[in-house]
Formats: C-alpha cells, sequence, structure tokens
C-alpha cells in the first residue's frame, strides 16, 4: 500500500489531496505500473481518511501549543521511541503543530504496522503537509531535512 501512495504523491497530488483523475482510469493504470487492486484499494482509502482526519481537526478546537502528548500503547509501539522523537522534534522546530500531529498520527496508525518506519513516518508527515496549504513553509523546511539525510548534506 505504501508504495501506491508514494507514487499517487510523485506523480498525481498538485497542492491537495484530490487527485484530479477518473477513479477509474486511475484504477487501471495503477495495475499497469504492477500494483495490486487491494493495494490501490488501500491506499485511496488511506488518502480519503487523510481528508477527513483534516477535515474533522479543523472542525474541532485548535490546542494549546503548550499541551502535553501522551502515546497510547499501541501508537508507541507502533511509532517506536525514534519516532516519537522525530515529532517531538519536528513540533519544537514548529514544523508540526498540535493538530497536524494528530492528523500525521491517525495517518501513521492506519498504515500496517509492517509499514512503518522512520523513512515512512517522515513520508507521512511530508504527504500530510503537502496537503495542507497553510503549511508550505514548514513543508519546504522538512523537504530540506528528508534530502540532507538522503544525500548526507551536513548543515
Amino acid at each position: 500500500m505504501f508504495e501506491v501512495l508514494m507514487y499517487l504523491f510523485e506523480n498525481y497530488m498538485n497542492g491537495g489531496v484530490a487527485i484530479n483523475t477518473d477513479p477509474n482510469t486511475l484504477f487501471v493504470e495503477l495495475e499497469q505500473v504492477g500494483f495490486t487492486r487491494g493495494e490501490i484499494s488501500r491506499a485511496l482509502d488511506w488518502l480519503d481518511g487523510l481528508s477527513q482526519a483534516q477535515e474533522a481537526a479543523l472542525a474541532n478546537p485548535q490546542f494549546s501549543p503548550f499541551a502535553l502528548r501522551h502515546y497510547l500503547p499501541e501508537e508507541r509501539e507502533r511509532l517506536g521511541k525514534e519516532g516519537i522523537g522525530f515529532l517531538l522534534y519536528l513540533e519544537q522546530l514548529s514544523i508540526l503543530d498540535p493538530t497536524t500531529r494528530e492528523v500525521v498520527l491517525d495517518r501513521i496508525m492506519a498504515l500496517d504496522s509492517r509499514d512503518v518506519d522512520m523513512g515512512r513516518i517522515k513520508w507521512v508527515v511530508l504527504i500530510a503537509l503537502f496537503s495542507q496549504p497553510d503549511k508550505k513553509s514548514a513543508l519546504s523546511l522538512l523537504q530540506d531535512m528528508i534530502l540532507s539525510d538522503v544525500y548526507g548534506i551536513l548543515h
């Protein structure tokens, strides 16, 4: 499923979560690329969940920037210490605010457990930020961080 999300992110997403193509055409193209119908369906459901999580976050009152997040046991297990530390680090850098963090957590928890590692946590954050037009500066900073990790650039 995650490979489908990455493919869609790289090829279709232009400033938002909405994919601007006919779903049947998209299914056919993704199958031709080599993805199974199950993977495609799960990925599209995951993107629908992202839209719903963002709408719900906007509808609810904003979290205080001083709020402390306690992770549930299943969240701690899925993220690991490194993942939780990374999300906290992004909050400290103001890349994530508490509301966006909750959207990211929701989408990480929606991944298959075998799909969660630090690289994928970073991609979920990237996709979540990309889908929010008001987060472009945070997105740019995160992209720089990810690319510097990939290419070994020192700060």
